[in-house]
């Protein structure tokens, strides 16, 4: 009897040390997969904003929440199990859905940059009611549905990331990864909309100190706000010119991205002290601007094209 629950604790405490080894495998997968979304991820979280612009303060937390709880639907409950599905048993089409995923974000990056000149955006979605609830389920709506492709996106990048680890450890690394992205980016949405509320609370205390920084919250938000959607759209123009890149060289079309690695890595080699940074910055750059091309090619597709036939 001993020794068979000697060798049955020897057995447990077996089986502990495997599921903290497996554990220890998805903390580390799920950190590597996440670092490579991070391009997407600060998309998202700069977008994300713009959907409470026009409704009362005070529903502007109650709306990120259900912005939040649909994005955790759409990564765990929708794109989880699509993307194991994938990795499995299409794995050849993991490619071509990121470099289509990349194409929607070139797109969405060219659209921001060309706004201007050809006098709108078609994000700038107009909602004509005048209902609150009705306009808070319209703004809701909308998020979601824009949160799915960038989920799809992160889901995505992350997945291909992941090392050859079983069906569960991948599915718990994805879960990992998309339950992190979503608390950590609408938990940075959810301070920056309140950002000018926390600033004018701590103008009305009687501390000169906390005065002084509630008015300079109140006047920073504009500046944080413009930074936002500049780092967004950049991000958005990098990560998906940098998704085409790689799928283009995977399917041997290695010309455009070898040129660009080769140009980096000169810029480097050119001012070793800085080495590193220059080639991160040109790699990035030369995304960017073929993302943009890229971009601007489908929105005249979209846009151009259609007025000339009605015309």
């Amino acid at each position: 009897m001993a020794g068979g629950l000697v060798a049955l604790l020897d057995d447990i405490a077996a089986i502990a040390k495997l599921a903290a080894a497996s554990l220890d495998d998805v903390s580390a997968a799920a950190g590597r997969a996440g670092a490579k979304a991070a391009g997407v991820v600060i998309d998202d979280a700069a977008v994300t904003p713009r959907y409470v612009v026009g409704l009362s303060p005070a529903r502007e937390l109650p709306i990120i929440g259900k912005i939040a709880l649909g994005s955790l639907r759409n990564k765990l409950l929708l794109l989880l199990p699509a993307a194991l599905l994938l990795k499995f048993f299409a794995p050849w089409a993991i490619t071509p859905i990121l470099m289509a995923g990349g194409a929607f974000l070139c797109f969405e990056g060219a659209e921001k940059v060309l706004a201007p000149l050809l006098g709108g955006h078609h994000a700038a979605e107009a909602v004509a009611t005048t209902d609150p609830a009705e306009m808070e389920r319209t703004q809701v709506s909308g998020a979601i549905r824009t949160d799915l492709i960038l989920s799809a996106e992160i889901m995505i990048i992350a997945l291909n990331e992941l090392p050859a680890l079983s069906i569960w450890m991948q599915g718990v690394a994805l879960a990992v990864v998309g339950i992190a992205i979503t608390v950590g980016v609408y938990g940075v949405v959810a301070l920056i909309v309140k950002m000018d509320d926390i600033g004018l609370a701590l103008a009305r205390r009687s501390s000169a100190f906390a005065q002084t920084v509630g008015r300079g919250l109140v006047k920073a938000m504009p500046v944080v706000l413009k930074a936002l959607a500049l780092i967004g759209t950049a991000a958005m123009l990098w990560v998906g010119g940098q998704i085409i890149l790689h799928g283009l060289e995977e399917f041997g079309f290695g010309a455009l991205p070898h040129l660009v690695h080769d140009t980096a890595h000169h810029v480097a080699q050119a001012v070793p002290a800085l080495g590193g940074v220059l080639e991160w910055i040109v790699n990035a750059a030369g995304a960017a601007v073929f993302g943009i091309l890229i971009g601007g090619i489908i929105a005249g597709v979209l846009h151009v094209l259609p007025k000339k036939h009605a015309a």
